[in-house]
């Protein structure tokens, strides 16, 4: 599942989940996407920062959790994995590599790995897909 950030034509932004970008498109086109505040069907991809992790900021995160909770975070944390078990791993060559895979340079593949936020923007406008992993505070990476 891919979570895009979303905005509608009066700038409400929200988030939805998706299977693939082709997913959200065929959704879109058929009229199943709209804003939850006004509900307009002009909805289009807002701009989306990966998640940048820092030992402040985990200590300053907290989440009482109840069951329900506890089963969502079990269910991110399985999914992280399997994103990661199925990936290569190029560290802070991310960018780098997406941009060569994209272009056809390297040969197609899954790839994980750190992007500052500017080259994170750099990739997504130039309509390269990619998204951010969670991380969790007990992860070590």
């Amino acid at each position: 599942m891919i979570r895009f950030a979303l905005i509608c034509e009066h700038e409400h932004e929200f988030e939805g989940w998706f299977r693939s970008n082709d997913d959200f498109d065929t959704q879109k086109k058929r009229g199943f996407v709209d804003c939850p505040s006004c509900g307009s069907h002009k909805v289009q991809k807002a701009l989306m920062a990966p998640a940048v992790s820092t030992a402040r900021k985990q200590e300053t995160i907290a989440l009482a959790m109840g069951e329900a909770q506890k089963q969502a975070l079990a269910q991110l944390k399985a999914m992280a994995e399997k994103v990661r078990e199925n990936a290569d791993y190029v560290g802070d060559k991310f960018a780098e590599e997406a941009r060569k895979i994209h272009f056809g340079e390297s040969d197609p593949r899954g790839i994980y790995g750190e992007a500052t936020l500017d080259e994170a923007k750099s990739l997504a406008e130039d309509g390269i897909e990619f998204m951010p992993i969670p991380s969790f505070p007990d992860e070590r990476n």
